[in-house]
């Protein structure tokens, strides 16, 4: 457009009506600007619903049964707006849109104006100066129907690779609000290094994870496996069974817990870690200080704290051999006392985590990786991660095997997510009587992964 040519009060309106488009999308903050940007609504509004029709032939099991499971052949903005029904009912989004490589991603230019226009364009190469506009445009109205046929409690759960992810979460942020951001999921898609970079090898996607309202999504734990045990033992054959080390220090901060602990093996006086306090009340602490053998009181020691819990007629900073030779004595007998000092007596003070009240579940996190690094992670109550190694999300490779073994050879899909992947995303963020939606149903993994759980369900 040659903007010389256009007459003043036609640039005024044209900036005026610029501005306005910014100012709504992201309410005066950060907001991504692209050639040929319209708001998502603008487009949708234009959309006609669609009649359908049941095609029998590819229909299978009792008829009331079928509409359980329904598999919608189509334009899927198109398919969103005809299922008008379903809006607001949606428990989870799992999808898996074209990552824009140059070869998977069609764009058709008259959808600008038209969306309703059944060409489905070019495919859009690597060398296309405006893919990445294109690839936002294509993207922007789906994700906001998307949003809309969710719950108000419901999640979105979409994949991406390093080519469109800063797009796609900026998008993401605008749509559902950065607030609304459960998690950005990071997962091995293969187990060996591959020559794709010169520079560093591509072995990992992402999963990209909104909730409607943050306030009302609900996250369900992980079953536990063999590997979330392994860190648990009973060196000292503590009647509450297998347990590991936890962490005394809370993170938050109060006055009343933050004071001085004597160990009655060294003398020495611990405080909590960092700029936090100690986690359990002080009286508690007490009892559990006693259990070793020598009598602890509260004392004030100086140290702008307050009052310590020291040894009675202890020194901070020393301890008589009677005193130590009590500690460890307790300590050469087995079921240790809840609050101890490492194994040796050297240690700081930290209590006892018990398997059997560690809740049934585990709770993710955003590596999926292997076992070694979420153990050094894992906090009190047993996190997961948000990076999942191929041990626990799965690789690439795996969902290939897993279509070609339903399918056979030929099916034309050399990657594919794998089932493991998609059926721990579902687990987490859809309640076994929910309803999944998948706009992309690609090689139908998301499909296959809730049969899989349903047939599991009974």
């Amino acid at each position: 457009m040659d903007y010389e040519q256009l007459p003043r009060a036609a640039l005024v309106r044209m900036l005026q009506e610029h501005d306005a488009a910014l100012v709504d999308a992201g309410k005066n903050g950060i907001v991504m600007n692209y050639t040929g940007r319209t708001a998502p609504w603008q487009i949708i509004r234009q959309v006609k619903p669609k009649l359908f029709s049941i095609i029998k032939k590819y229909s299978c099991g009792e008829e009331l049964a079928q509409a359980e499971n329904e598999i919608w052949d189509g334009e899927n903005l198109s398919a969103m707006v005809t299922l008008y029904k379903y809006r607001g009912q949606i428990d989870l989004v799992l999808t898996d849109p074209p990552y824009n490589t140059g070869e998977d991603f069609r764009y058709n230019d008259k959808w600008d104006k038209d969306p309703n226009d059944p060409d489905l364009g070019d495919v859009v190469p690597k060398d296309d100066g405006s893919k990445h506009s294109k690839w936002l445009r294509f993207m922007t109205p789906r994700i906001w129907m998307m949003r809309e046929m969710l719950k108000p409690g419901g999640v979105m759960a979409i994949c991406i690779d390093h080519r469109e992810l800063f797009r796609l979460g900026m998008l993401m942020d605008e749509i559902f609000g950065e607030d609304n951001r459960l998690a950005i999921i990071n997962w091995q898609k293969s187990a060996a290094a591959r020559p794709d970079n010169k520079h560093v090898s591509t072995a990992t996607e992402y999963v990209l994870v909104y909730g409607k309202d943050i306030t009302r999504v609900r996250t369900a734990s992980l079953a536990r496996g063999e590997a979330d045990n392994k860190r648990y033992s009973n060196p000292d054959n503590d009647p509450g069974n297998d347990w590991r080390e936890g962490n005394l220090t809370a993170k938050s901060y109060s006055a009343k817990d933050d004071y001085g602990i004597q160990s009655p093996f060294t003398g020495v006086v611990h405080y909590p870690a960092g700029n936090g306090a100690w986690r359990h009340p002080k009286k508690n602490v007490k009892i559990w200080l006693n259990a070793w053998g020598p009598e602890y009181e509260e004392r004030d020691i100086g140290d702008g704290r307050g009052k310590a819990l020291v040894v009675k007629g202890q020194q901070p900073g020393a301890i008589a051999s009677s005193v130590s030779k009590k500690a460890y004595a307790r300590l050469a007998k087995n079921n240790w006392p809840f609050l101890w000092f490492g194994r040796d007596g050297l240690g700081r003070p930290r209590v006892k985590t018990y398997l059997e009240q560690i809740k049934k579940g585990k709770v993710p996190v955003t590596y999926w990786s292997d076992t070694d690094l979420a153990s050094e992670i894992l906090t009190d109550i047993d996190l997961g991660s948000t990076s999942w190694d191929y041990s626990e999300s799965g690789r690439s490779a795996d969902g290939v095997a897993e279509l070609t073994a339903v399918v056979g050879q030929g099916h034309g899909f050399s990657t594919v997510k794998p089932l493991k992947l998609m059926t721990k995303i579902i687990q987490l963020w859809c309640r076994p009587d929910g309803i999944v939606l998948d706009p992309f149903a690609g090689s139908g993994t998301t499909g296959h992964a809730v049969l899989e759980l349903n047939k599991e369900a009974g």
